[in-house]
């Protein structure tokens, strides 16, 4: 079948992107789905700061590439050997396909999938196909997803089966955005209630870690960024204290209002002076949490002897820790509870044809999550 799919063909090009368009809407042709593979229709896509990364090239992925990860949609054919998923359903999409077989899916670590790991990496299915083309040759697979297009073929261990009654614009959050920020506070650092948490960095992984840390009874959340509407909407969404981290005395001043840092700190911008503040403000005995993913050639340092001598904990949360068939379904209850206002992050709507502006907004850090309606 032919579809309309945002593709990237060369990275690393100047902003604003408006005018120097990396991303092009091109008809490809859509293989049907093969063994284990689901058809999907795209209904809700997320622009995130992970396809950011691969359009600026601090992240390379192998070009030409269909992009897209964070999406919901309907499921419109099954593959062989596909027997619990059927067309109508609705799906949001994981982008870490879990092969089930390797050292870490059988430790219950889906997110570490080595499979999962290889394919992404390589721009493949998790089985090592590839089901986009045109005339020229075949076109990559982002994180097995390729979700800026109107339908899209993945492995169903790409797909998380959903309740119908929720709308796809607010379940397209749920495959990136929630369980990487919800799930680095539930999972990886296991918060206490009553605990001292504070987030530095509000895109939709900050903003998600935030309403998680609420959800999870934190005491105190103090939220940090370099943008002050951003700050003003953390208050909105619950933070009870807020700091810019332009300012060069920031680690100082959380660390006096806090009595010493917080219990808990989170960073999910992705950035050096981010994680720099980060484990700044993180007091004698607390942990770090990094869910960032910065350009592979950048160096983050600390004292050495502050691990020892202060008992920190840091630590790297990938996904979030999830398990995104037990987990996924447990946020969407806290959703529909009331407990986790994820459709508050919902900042921008625009059509496929706006995507290179989208990532302008992006870029400019003013959006928390902006979405693509197909």
């Amino acid at each position: 079948m032919k579809v309309r799919t945002a593709v990237l063909r060369e990275m690393g090009k100047q902003l604003p992107y408006a005018e120097s368009k990396p991303i092009q809407i091109e008809m490809l042709n859509l293989d049907p789905p093969g063994h284990g593979e689901v058809l999907i229709k795209i209904k809700a896509a997320s622009l995130c700061h992970s396809d950011l990364s691969v359009v600026n090239g601090s992240r390379p992925r192998p070009l030409p590439m269909a992009l897209g990860h964070e999406a919901s949609g309907i499921v419109e054919q099954v593959g062989e050997g596909v027997d619990d998923l059927e067309v109508g359903d609705h799906i949001v999409c994981v982008f870490v396909p879990s092969c089930g077989h390797c050292l870490p899916c059988q430790e219950g670590r889906p997110a570490l999938c080595e499979e999962g790991a290889k394919s992404n990496t390589e721009g493949t299915l998790l089985n090592g196909d590839i089901r986009l083309h045109n005339e020229e040759g075949k076109i990559n697979h982002h994180l097995g997803v390729s979700a800026f297009s109107e339908y899209a073929v993945v492995s169903r261990n790409s797909l998380i089966k959903v309740d119908k009654d929720i709308p796809f614009e607010k379940v397209a959050l749920f495959g990136c955005a929630v369980i990487t920020g919800v799930g680095a506070v539930i999972n990886t650092a296991n918060i206490k209630l009553g605990s001292t948490v504070a987030v530095v960095g509000l895109g939709g992984v900050g903003l998600s870690a935030l309403i998680g840390a609420i959800a999870a009874g934190a005491e105190r959340i103090i939220a940090i960024d370099i943008n002050d509407s951003k700050l003003e909407f953390a208050k909105e969404l619950g933070a009870t204290d807020t700091f810019n981290s332009t300012d060069m005395d920031v680690i100082e001043k959380v660390r006096e209002a806090t009595g010493g840092g917080v219990e808990y700190s989170f960073e999910t911008a992705g950035a050096v002076p981010a994680m720099e503040v980060a484990y700044g403000i993180t007091k004698r005995g607390g942990t770090t949490v990094t869910t960032g993913l910065p350009d592979p050639k950048h160096h983050f340092s600390f004292p050495y002897v502050s691990l020892t001598a202060e008992e920190r904990t840091l630590k790297g949360s990938y996904v979030g820790g999830c398990v995104p068939k037990r987990d996924i379904p447990k946020f969407i209850n806290l959703l529909k509870q009331g407990r986790l206002p994820v459709d508050k992050l919902m900042s921008d709507m625009i059509e496929l044809d706006q995507i290179n502006e989208g990532f302008d907004m992006l870029a400019k850090g003013e959006s928390s999550r902006i979405i693509i309606k197909l």
